[in-house]
């Protein structure tokens, strides 16, 4: 099998990247954390604009008529400038859900840059990020438009997460896939956002210098941000495998289910070393709400058990075992 990206998932990669670029990167997750969403609602519309939101959607319903594996390379650039707002589910687990409900009102605004967000019966019982986002409900493969009962704060800023009841019947959905694909969309985004602290790590170790030596010549430094990198590089694989798999291209016996699983459990465990790391190699800065590196520690954080805990995703691939 052929993990290799292609030149169009390459430009794809870049494409997303520009839009964070110019946008100014983390500053929008700073604004929303400071009460100004209007930056990331920005971000969200630019993405939709240039395909991103419809990557899982067909042709025939207004969508790029891509797959996972696009969507999961999208995804992780998102990640890497730490976009708030409810990420994997406007990209992946909604678009999901509406196009098998044929629900094609609520499918043209997210397809226009309104982000959604999606409560289901086992891996995500409560909505993220429901405010300025359509909500919807799927329980027992029924989708219905949502209404918030009760929100709630995260350890992350940016994000709430919502309890909500279910409204308007809009049709039928397969929960299972539905939750798969909110699962990979979220390792992806960690394994963006891993990337992003090491590359800060990084920096922050060949400028910072004690004895007048930078702090990354030294071998414990280079061992810290050494093993960030080994194990951001030996997750994404396991991210792109399990997308394959869900586009239906992998071989007959694969079990799509335990693959989704190990890409989040290793994702989660990559980016959450990179949280780790950085924050030792920062030393106290890195706790301050005005560095950049806070933002992605708290996304991580919040972000390592949505879609479904590591221990919930291990016991998933012990079962299979």
């Amino acid at each position: 099998m052929d993990f290799l990206l292609n030149d169009i998932h390459t430009d794809l990669a870049s494409t997303v990247a520009a839009i964070g670029e110019k946008a100014g990167g983390a500053a929008v997750a700073r604004a929303w954390s400071e009460g100004d969403r209007t930056p990331a609602l920005t971000v969200y519309g630019r993405l939709a604009e240039a395909g991103i939101t419809g990557l899982l959607v067909d042709d025939d319903l207004g969508g790029s008529g891509a797959g996972a594996t696009e969507m999961v390379v999208a995804a992780e650039q998102i990640g890497r400038f730490a976009l708030p707002g409810p990420v994997a589910e406007t990209f992946a687990a909604v678009p999901c859900a509406l196009a098998a409900a044929g629900a094609s009102d609520a499918l043209a605004a997210l397809l226009n840059g309104r982000p959604a967000t999606i409560a289901t019966s086992a891996t995500a019982r409560r909505a993220a990020a429901p405010v300025d986002a359509d909500v919807y409900v799927l329980r027992d493969g029924a989708l219905s438009s949502g209404a918030v009962v009760a929100e709630h704060p995260s350890v992350d800023p940016t994000r709430t997460v919502a309890d909500v009841e279910a409204g308007a019947a809009l049709g039928t959905a397969d929960e299972r896939a539905v939750a798969h694909l909110g699962a990979l969309a979220t390792a992806a985004q960690l394994i963006g956002l891993g990337g992003a602290m090491l590359d800060i790590a990084s920096e922050y170790a060949k400028a910072r210098k004690q004895f007048n030596r930078a702090i990354g010549s030294y071998q414990a430094v280079k061992h810290h941000l050494a093993d960030v990198a080994i194990a951001i590089e030996m997750a994404r694989p396991l991210v792109h495998g399990a997308a394959v798999g869900l586009d239906g291209n992998a071989p007959a016996d694969t079990d799509v289910a335990r693959d989704v699983s190990a890409a989040k459990v290793a994702a989660a465990d990559a980016a959450y070393l990179a949280s780790r790391r950085s924050l030792q190699v920062l030393g106290a800065i890195g706790y301050t709400a005005e560095h950049d590196l806070s933002l992605y520690l708290t996304k991580t954080r919040a972000l390592v058990s949505a879609w479904g805990t590591p221990a919930e995703h291990r016991a998933l691939i012990l079962e299979t075992l």
